[in-house]
């Protein structure tokens, strides 16, 4: 594994940020000026419940990285956290950047007395299975249509 180290994303990642976001492939193709306006809240400190972490690998790409949501539940007698998101680049797999990334996110929610990490995967299950991750529910979603969604809420 080449030096590489993970830290807080801050002023100057969102290009790259935005590259690996691309890679992704979620059911929605993402739109530059929405994620420019969502990472420029998440960079100046506005939405205190997302960790998003990076791996620095001294290029000047980044080499993956994490978002987390943290969030107290009535159900988990305090902090739950949960693993949004996941990428490492493409020419950086098999570096083990994305066990970096998963320590570090764990590291990160002991800190902060997070009661446990959820992670939704159907792609990467032996991944997470090798990190100490068991199979506890089945992942559903439900999309909204575009034209209802404003400012972050969905109206009525």
């Amino acid at each position: 594994m080449s030096e590489a180290n993970v830290r807080e994303a801050r002023p100057g990642d969102e290009d790259a940020l935005f590259e690996l976001v691309q890679q992704l492939g979620h059911a929605f193709t993402p739109d530059r000026a929405a994620y420019d306006e969502t990472i420029a809240g998440y960079l100046r400190g506005d939405q205190p419940t997302v960790l998003l972490l990076v791996v620095d690998d001294g290029t000047s790409r980044l080499g993956g990285y994490a978002l987390t949501t943290i969030v107290p539940l009535l159900t988990t007698n305090g902090l739950s956290a949960q693993l949004q998101e996941i990428a490492v680049r493409e020419s950086a797999r098999g570096h083990g950047y994305g066990t970096l990334l998963v320590r570090a996110v764990e590291a990160a929610c002991e800190q902060r007395g997070v009661t446990q990490l959820t992670v939704a995967s159907r792609r990467a299950g032996g991944f997470y299975d090798r990190l100490g991750f068991a199979d506890a529910a089945e992942y559903m979603r439900r999309f909204f249509p575009a034209d209802r969604a404003v400012a972050g809420r969905v109206l009525p």
